[in-house]
């Protein structure tokens, strides 16, 4: 089973807005990237995953490219920052990138969810792999190197920025030191360690696996709560413990991870946001199905 009625980024709306209680959060549809389905879903067999999500005909899933904005008291907050401009036609390519936009779709997205760029305050990168800290730092029109976000700092588990400076063969494709370390240079990098209460309702979750320092973000408002679950459960089909993308460092650990989480959240009705999911953005576990069964938000 494949498809060749390519999706595009232009196919998704560039933002959806969620009220979670007093607080308003917006996806941005930061553009797709296409990444074999083998690697996608690791140990799961293929006649199971692609019924989920067809393959093209180079055996890659389309992914989205979702950011987020957390209109939190005072702080406007953006969470990972997609691809950005900065990379060539043979990575594109490779990666099945469609993200262009003025000068990026990231930027259109946030404009249409009615910001700038000199809005943005704060910056969280969930990690640091290159499709969700790629537009941290942009290409200007004379080809220099500028913070994406001129007035934010960026905020990154000081973990996952040692383990990113230091990568094994393993890991050394998704990290790209031109994606943090002039952030670094400039003094515009805030470390964390571990659970931190970033400003009021936005809170650093530790959600290790998928990398050892990888994090997601809990937001909260007048007792509703959202989790922006990043790679640790990367797109709705990915919900059942077992499916665990064959990308995860520690996928034993992810195992856990999403047991804990998961469970949390379907016994306190979190809504769960899907980073790279290209239909469902966001949703509910079934409080009464056993199977952790989603329901839309």
């Amino acid at each position: 089973m494949t498809t060749e009625a390519r999706l595009q980024a232009a196919d998704l709306p560039l933002s959806r807005t969620l009220t979670l209680g007093g607080m308003r959060i917006h996806a941005l549809e930061a553009g797709i990237q296409w990444l074999d389905g083998g690697a996608m879903f690791g140990v799961v067999p293929r006649p199971l995953w692609e019924k989920k999500i067809p393959p093209d005909s180079r055996h890659r899933i389309p992914l989205a490219l979702r950011c987020l904005v957390v209109e939190a008291p005072n702080v406007l907050v953006l969470v990972d920052t997609g691809i950005g401009n900065k990379e060539s036609d043979k990575f594109k390519d490779i990666y099945g990138v469609d993200n262009a936009g003025d000068p990026t779709r990231l930027e259109d997205a946030l404009r249409f969810a009615g910001f700038q760029v000199e809005d943005v305050d704060l910056v969280v990168s969930t990690h640091l792999h290159f499709d969700h800290a790629g537009g941290n730092l942009a290409l200007d029109p004379g080809g220099a190197t500028i913070p994406a976000f001129p007035r934010a700092r960026f905020v990154m588990q000081g973990g996952e920025l040692e383990f990113a400076r230091s990568p094994s063969e393993r890991v050394r494709a998704s990290y790209m030191a031109k994606n943090f370390e002039p952030l670094v240079d400039a003094g515009l990098v805030d470390v964390v360690a571990g659970p931190t209460e970033l400003v009021e309702g936005v809170r650093l979750l530790p959600t290790p696996g998928h990398t050892p320092f990888h994090q997601s973000i809990l937001l909260e408002s007048q007792g509703e709560r959202a989790l922006f679950l990043a790679d640790l459960c990367p797109t709705a089909s990915h919900l059942p413990l077992p499916w665990i993308m064959g990308y995860d460092l520690e996928p034993l650990v992810t195992l856990e991870t999403k047991r804990s989480v998961l469970g949390r959240a379907q016994e306190e009705g979190w809504v769960l946001v899907f980073q790279h999911d290209t239909k469902t953005p966001w949703g509910r576990l079934d409080p009464d199905s056993e199977k952790l069964r989603l329901l839309p938000t």
